[in-house]
């Protein structure tokens, strides 16, 4: 491909006043996806993780796992819009219990550990160009929040769109902003170098960061874990939980067999006759939470030697330029994942987890869960299982908006009792009502009322 085209795409960026680790990175992805790289692992260059430890076998002394968490930092994801959802702002300012939003409880959850452990526990937020102003505003309702001079939030960078037909810059003049996207959640390292933060964090005496994406309530404060890191003196360490048969889809660790290093593998680095592989959850019977542990000096000093770019397989994300119109121009998003750091780490390590530490919002199905009475809502912001198998729910494409979902479900019903709820065609939950056993509610060829 031609350089003139990288080189329109640098300029674009630094026209926008992107900063040189963004820009770096970015020339380091288009170089990969202009040379045909696919990121494809595969499955014969691997060999599955089996038993890494698990969190409720952990003995950590209390003394240490507090020492620990006083040295620590909370990083929160927030730059997705939750688009598939119908979105157009954050999507952790969704309402969750009670009219509190995501935001609300995780930082209920923050508060009500820098009380028990005595900590400063600074909540910093990764936000996107998107997502930045509304989250907070959202955020000023919680006075006294920041600590220690630390910002709130750092930005997420920015990356131009590329042409699929010859990789330069995308033009989109009905809107301009469509020209732009994140480069996936692989940005914290370069942000954090970019912007300064981690020089920040380590200059205030914070030296651990406890990441995890903002939907996902399950990743509160823990003590022990945080014990468990420092005590490993590991880089990095990734949360893992086991897999079950409705886990197929989420991307999973592996020991790359050349070195034995741990690395992680998603769907897009699985090639199409090996998914059978990736699937196989006793083959591969732990996947990734997408919670991790930083070690932040030991990141600083990769982030030194290699100037910035830890160079992270990358993931070709081919969307049109418009995702509302799909007639719009092919476009290439350049992007990577947080997780596939481990690989970057030598002594990089992971950890099993239970699952009440993964409770991510990605559709209403997922909401309608954390709104029921499956779960308990803590004053500390957590939310505790009621049940001991959390019941399938699949409400279909009359849900799949939020709009939709409001108007449909303004009574959520008692989901305690369930195995699963299928529900096809518009039927409205606006009742007080209880779901038992395995229901599927077919669709009837107009709106029904579940009683």
């Amino acid at each position: 491909m031609s350089e003139t085209a990288l080189e329109q795409c640098l300029e674009k960026m630094r026209a926008a006043d992107i900063n040189q680790a963004a820009i770096d990175n970015f020339r380091h992805y288009w170089q990969l996806c202009a040379s045909g790289a696919t990121g494809i692992i595969g499955e014969d260059t691997i060999r599955p993780l089996l038993d890494p430890p698990r969190l409720d076998q952990l003995e950590v002394d209390e003394a240490d796992a507090r020492a620990a968490i006083q040295q620590t930092v909370m990083i929160k994801l927030n730059g997705g819009l939750g688009t598939s959802m119908g979105l157009e702002a954050a999507k952790t300012l969704l309402p969750v219990r009670d009219g509190r939003t995501f935001l609300d409880l995780i930082v209920a959850q923050v508060l009500d550990a820098r009380q028990r452990y005595d900590a400063r526990l600074p909540l910093v937020f990764m936000n996107s160009f998107r997502t930045r102003d509304d989250s907070l505003a959202h955020l000023a309702g919680h006075p006294g929040l920041a600590v220690d001079g630390l910002p709130l939030d750092f930005l997420q960078n920015a990356e131009p769109k590329i042409l699929a037909d010859g990789l330069g810059p995308v033009s989109w003049p009905a809107d301009p902003a469509l020209e732009w996207c994140p480069p996936g959640h692989g940005d914290l390292y370069p942000a954090l170098w970019g912007t300064g933060l981690i020089d920040a964090l380590i200059g205030a005496g914070f030296r651990y960061a406890s990441v995890a994406n903002g939907d996902n309530l399950g990743a509160a404060p823990n003590a022990t874990l945080a014990g468990w890191f420092a005590a490993s003196g590991a880089p990095y360490a990734a949360e893992v939980c086991p897999r079950t048969v409705n886990d197929r889809k989420g991307g999973h660790l592996a020991i790359r067999v050349s070195d034995g290093q741990l690395i992680l593998r998603d769907t897009a680095q699985t090639a199409p006759e090996e998914m059978h592989y990736f699937t196989d959850e006793h083959r591969h019977p732990y996947f990734h939470a997408n919670n991790l542990w930083l070690d932040l000096v030991q990141v600083r000093d990769i982030l030194v030697a290699r100037h910035g770019v830890l160079g992270l397989p990358l993931i070709r994300n081919e969307k049109t330029v418009d995702p509302s119109d799909p007639t719009s121009p092919k476009v290439i998003q350049l992007e990577s994942a947080m997780g596939a750091a481990i690989e970057v780490f030598p002594g990089a390590t992971a950890i099993a987890v239970g699952r009440d530490r993964f409770l991510p919002v990605k559709t209403t199905n997922e909401l309608l869960l954390l709104r029921s009475d499956v779960f308990d809502l803590g004053a500390d912001g957590r939310l505790r299982s009621t049940v001991d198998r959390i019941p399938e729910v699949d409400l279909g494409a009359d849900y799949k908006l939020i709009d939709d979902f409001d108007r449909l479900v303004t009574v959520v019903p008692s989901l305690r009792g369930a195995e699963s709820l299928r529900v096809r065609g518009p039927w409205y939950f606006d009742a007080p009502a209880r779901v038992t056993g395995a229901v599927d509610l077919p669709d009837a060829g107009e709106p029904r009322h579940y009683r």
